[in-house]
């Protein structure tokens, strides 16, 4: 029994020494969530055989986002297989080279649709891509012109030629695409 309370003490030694470090360098107060001021939240357990780590929310910019505009990337160009596609910024450059927008009386200025998917390791899409926007008012047939075309494009990319490294860390993780038709019809 004598043991555990020295143990107990060790690890609540160690959570307020980290907590002094959490504030000092984060700006951010451990606590409990029941208390009635902002805090850095902590799991902690002087039972544990490790000491405290404060919880951090993920730094804001860490969801996968990309817009793709019609007027700079309708290139209709394809995913090179024979390089590995090993940065998001590889990533997204694959995705914008595989997009070609509606032509001829199917394109609206302006249109927008934004759609919402993941990858597996192998470079698949896990389900379907989810259309979580389209710009109102746009009548059911361009829609689904458009819909088409970001199915095309999403066909040509996949699947990605992720490395092994790539795809372990993208595996899974949401990525929203916004396409934007901002190209400009000429006169009839």
């Amino acid at each position: 029994m004598m043991r555990l309370g020295r143990y107990a003490v060790l690890g609540g030694a160690a959570c307020a020494s980290l907590a002094a470090v959490a504030e000092a360098q984060f700006g951010g107060i451990p606590c409990s969530v029941l208390d009635n001021r902002p805090c850095a939240p902590t799991v902690c357990s002087p039972l544990d055989g490790e000491p405290c780590q404060p919880q951090y929310p993920f730094p804001l910019g860490e969801n996968l986002q990309l817009t793709i505009k019609s007027a700079e990337w309708n290139r209709g160009d394809f995913v090179d297989r024979g390089h590995p596609i090993d940065t998001i910024r590889d990533l997204f450059a694959a995705l914008r080279a595989c997009w070609q927008a509606p032509d001829g009386d199917d394109e609206h200025d302006g249109m927008q649709m934004a759609v919402r998917f993941a990858f597996k390791r192998t470079g698949e899409i896990i389900g379907e891509p989810r259309v979580t926007y389209t710009t109102p008012g746009i009548d059911d047939d361009t829609r689904k012109h458009y819909r088409d075309a970001v199915s095309r494009a999403l066909d040509r990319c996949t699947p990605m030629p992720f490395s092994a490294g790539m795809g372990g860390a993208i595996a899974g993780r949401p990525i929203a695409i916004r396409y934007v038709d901002n190209r400009t019809k000429g006169p009839p």
